[in-house]
């Protein structure tokens, strides 16, 4: 049996931080499950509140190896790059 398919970048504008880190979480999930080992986290500039609680989920996530914000030509800080733990 195959795993599921998941990409590898979640969008996750225009939705509330509830909404966001619900999604997340799942995402992060199935991420890992699907072992991948980078994702991007697609949260828009605004005025940081999404971003910001973002970074607050990832810092404690188990999953996360390590996260920063997208470079020039990656998105810059409307994304987050995640790097997984290994399965």
């Amino acid at each position: 049996m195959t795993g599921k398919a998941v990409d590898t970048e979640l969008l996750l504008r225009h939705l509330t931080v509830d909404e966001a880190l619900s999604r997340l979480d799942q995402y992060l999930y199935d991420a890992y499950m699907a072992a991948l080992s980078c994702v991007r986290i697609v949260h828009g500039k605004g005025e940081g509140r999404l971003r910001g609680a973002v970074h607050r989920a990832l810092a404690r996530h188990p999953l996360v190896k390590s996260y920063r914000l997208g470079d020039y030509g990656e998105g810059g800080y409307g994304v987050t790059m995640v790097e997984l733990r290994e399965r």
